[in-house]
């Protein structure tokens, strides 16, 4: 039951222009040329989002393509190609899908909010799917482009639909209103998220409001929409609160009972009672809107309160890890379906630190295909992404294990057989993704190839990263290039993880800062340039060998490399040329650029690639003419050397501050570093753009009741002045938590609240004054920093900065990477 257009079909929808040279049927939208699983049947869309679509004309026509949705027709000649031209490509998409959503007469529930959004969404299909096939967006699939994709999933077979809308700026939600066009509405809680893009929150509001303009029926907080009667004149509404009594279903009673949530209501004027499985208060507030969704859609109390109560987690995240025996593991273990798997084989397809990648995968529910068609489709997903070994857990899949035509292949018949027989596989140097649906307990088979490391972990969003890196390249003038700094170990984020990240989102260079660190990259299937930073020249060898670009910032540098070159017969070696222009740490000096210009003029064994310089004060204004100062030198500088050596030169001197201060001075190349991950002195905290990517989260180890002057922790520095209660926790020094944070200097997050350090930080653990907090227990998650207590907070704490923050995290703390 795919969904099927020829070309022809396609354009008539969305009114182009252009010839059709071959009528080929299409079912397939794509808009990322690095994400092709099925050419033949895809439709290229040419998106100007971030990137201009048409660069990638010719990727996708590489990997097979034959039609596309443009702009304009490119330049080369692609004579069996078909080019659809319409004035406006996003739009040609949103036609397309609106055109396909009219010929489905499905129930469609549309909902949306500042937050909450995907897990109402998600737990909305856990809980009506036992009884209907339903139709959602992969994951957090809610954008002007998300949209459509995933109403373009809507076929034959599905009986409902739950699609969430999100907007960031006004005008967009009437686009997303056609192409959902639903029939209920959800409204979820409303908070701050995007307020940036609207005049104010009410305007925001109203926006917003524009999906359900066609609704019968809308389900919110009464308290929320107090004052919108008139928009809501024509639309059955089933409101819920937890104050006024005014309310369909009026939640008077909340009761935390162990690690669930005991809620009593009132629902047409009886007293009705469920059970949430989680206690925080997004949790609760999120299976309220569906409790109140339940009941309006007609379920009895009872139904709804059984099944609210078996609710899962939802992880919209999908989660790198290390694993045993050096492999890489890749979690996406809370549901399976073919949306969703086709994002985390797209995943797994940027790993590039291991030869051999293998997908453990379950049975797949709720598809709205025919098994024999699901499996194929499944098994070509798989194969298109160079799979190497295949192991199957379910009855469904073992039928259909004819298709899986892979060098490797095993099929089990549950999860407990699969970890029966698990040491007999031999998973060694790979990279693995876990993908099942909740029944099969696929956590299980993450725990037993996990690699066990202690309860401090590094958190690291990548699509934080990658958000952040757009950030900056919405700065940079047309042509400029992007040299990412990855060196001391991504600052303490990572290496392979966080460059693979990077080569994917195609940044045009990488700078470690030794050549060792050039080599793990290397050896972690990192293909793109990479420049040393301080080349030793002991690992000339090992340089070169591994196609490293050395920093040349000194002639006895330039001399003992060009000797090496000389010696083992190496030509136009490309080199990076450093000029100091008043850091006065590496790097060419002024007057010594004529005698530099003399050698580079007649050497053949080197080929300057760059010519470089570092700003010393980007982001401070107060030293605004010393680095005036410095880009004139600079400039001075790589002047001379192009007229030298008779080409040019990609010429760089703006760090992360210096984008965004001196756009002036971008010239063909910026270096990227820490405002990767976050962090960046010229831009204000509160600039919602660019955000931390990284948390730090530990654990209560115990909990303790003190007495008032009672001494705590290594020579008795530490006490309360009543009494009182400490905590104390899984991280300290040797994990990079230093210890001129204890004693009440440093500060930590426990449920939510900030409490201080009590006493000196030991190797391995510190304390904490939680005596305000309540109902601490062992075990409790405690963040030491997040987007809530950021990085510059604690280097304020101690008088230092982010980057000595950052990299002294520890290598014993486990980094896990999240990508959605």
């Amino acid at each position: 039951m795919q969904n099927t257009y020829s070309v022809s079909e396609v354009k008539g929808i969305i009114n182009a222009g252009g010839d059709i040279v071959t009528d080929k049927p299409i079912s397939v939208l794509l808009t990322d040329s690095r994400r092709i699983t099925n050419p033949e049947a895809s439709l290229f869309f040419a998106l100007s989002d971030r990137r201009n679509g048409h660069e990638f004309i010719a990727d996708a026509y590489t990997a097979g393509v034959r039609s596309f949705v443009v702009k304009q027709r490119p330049e080369v000649i692609m004579p069996d190609a078909n080019f659809l031209i319409v004035a406006d490509v996003l739009t040609a998409l949103q036609a397309l899908a609106t055109h396909h959503r009219n010929q489905f007469n499905l129930q469609v529930i549309g909902v949306t909010g500042s937050n909450g959004k995907t897990i109402v969404k998600e737990w909305l299909y856990q809980l009506f799917c036992p009884e209907t096939n339903i139709v959602r967006n992969p994951k957090s699939y809610n954008s002007q482009i998300g949209v459509p994709l995933s109403v373009w999933q809507i076929n034959k077979g599905h009986k409902l639909g739950i699609f969430e809308a999100g907007i960031s700026t006004s005008g967009e939600m009437e686009k997303l209103e056609a192409m959902i066009s639903p029939s209920v509405g959800i409204l979820t809680h409303m908070g701050t998220a995007h307020d940036e893009g609207f005049e104010s929150p009410e305007a925001k509001l109203k926006e917003k409001l524009k999906l359900f303009k066609n609704c019968k029926q809308l389900i919110y907080n009464y308290e929320v929409l107090l004052n919108y009667k008139d928009e809501l004149a024509d639309i059955e509404c089933f409101t819920w609160s937890r104050k006024l009594k005014v309310a369909n279903l009026y939640v008077f009673s909340e009761t935390a009972i162990s690690d669930k949530y005991y809620l009593r209501a009132i629902y047409k004027e009886k007293e009705i009672e469920c059970l949430i499985p989680f206690r925080d208060e997004a949790s609760i507030e999120n299976a309220i809107v569906c409790w109140a969704t339940m009941l309006a859609m007609g379920y009895s109390p009872a139904d709804a309160d059984d099944r609210i109560e078996r609710l899962s987690a939802v992880s919209m995240r999908l989660e790198l890890k290390h694993g045993v025996n050096d492999c890489s593991i890749i979690d996406d273990s809370y549901n399976s379906d073919i949306q969703s798997l086709e994002i985390a084989l797209n995943f797994l397809s940027q790993q590039n630190q291991h030869y051999k990648k293998t997908v453990i995968l379950s049975d797949i529910y709720q598809s709205g295909l025919q098994q024999d068609a699901l499996y194929k489709q499944v098994a070509q997903l798989i194969k298109d992404k160079k799979t190497e070994r295949f192991i199957g857990v379910g009855a469904d899949l073992e039928r259909h294990k004819r298709y899986f035509n892979l060098p490797e292949t095993h099929f089990y018949a549950d999860t407990a057989a699969l970890l029966q027989d698990i040491g007999k596989l031999h998973f060694r140097e790979e990279t693995i993704l876990i993908k099942g649906s909740r029944s099969f307990e696929f956590e299980r088979i993450s725990r037993a190839l996990g690699q066990k490391a202690h309860e401090t972990v590094l958190e690291i969003n990548l699509n934080t990263l990658l958000n952040n890196l757009n950030f900056y390249k919405a700065k940079l003038n047309p042509g400029v290039k992007v040299m990412a700094m990855v060196k001391a170990f991504s600052y303490g984020s990572g290496t392979f993880e966080v460059a693979n990240m990077l080569q994917y989102n195609k940044v045009d260079y990488l700078a470690v800062a030794y050549t060792d660190e050039g080599i793990a990259l290397r050896e972690g299937g990192i293909t793109l340039p990479i420049v040393v930073l301080n080349p030793e020249p002991l690992a000339y060898d090992k340089l070169t060998t591994y196609k490293l670009e050395p920093e040349i910032y000194s002639f006895t540098l330039l001399d003992e490399f060009v000797k090496y070159a000389q010696e083992n017969e190496i030509s136009n070696y490309p080199i990076h040329i450093k000029i100091d222009t008043g850091m006065h740490r590496l790097g060419f000096e002024e007057y010594e650029v004529e005698t530099l210009c003399d050698l580079l003029e007649i050497n053949k064994y080197v080929k300057v690639k760059s010519v470089f310089s570092h700003l010393v004060a980007s982001d401070n204004e107060q030293h605004d003419l010393f680095t005036l100062k410095q880009i004139g030198i600079f400039e001075k500088a790589y002047a001379q050397i192009e007229e030298a050596v008779g080409y040019s030169v990609i010429k760089h001197i703006s760090n992360t501050s210096g984008i965004t201060r001196w756009p002036t001075a971008q010239y063909d190349m910026v270096r990227l570093g820490i405002g990767l991950y976050g962090v960046d002195a010229a831009v204000a905290a509160e600039d919602a753009g660019l955000k931390p990517v990284a948390t730090l989260k530990t654990t209560v180890s115990q909990v303790k009741k003190v007495l008032a002057n009672d001494t705590i922790g290594y020579n008795r520095n530490g006490s309360l002045k009543n009494d009182g209660v400490i905590a104390t926790v899984r991280i300290g020094y040797a994990d990079g938590y230093l210890r001129a944070f204890g004693n009440g200097v440093g500060r930590m997050l426990v449920n939510g609240v900030l409490v201080p350090t009590v006493g000196n930080v030991s190797m391995d653990m510190c304390m904490l004054d939680i005596t305000d907090v309540p109902d601490v227990r062992e075990g409790d998650e405690v963040i030491v920093f997040n987007e809530q207590q950021r990085i510059e907070q604690l280097a304020a704490q101690i008088g230092t900065i982010p980057y000595e923050i950052l990299t002294n995290i520890s290598q014993r703390v486990k980094r896990v990477y999240f990508y959605e």
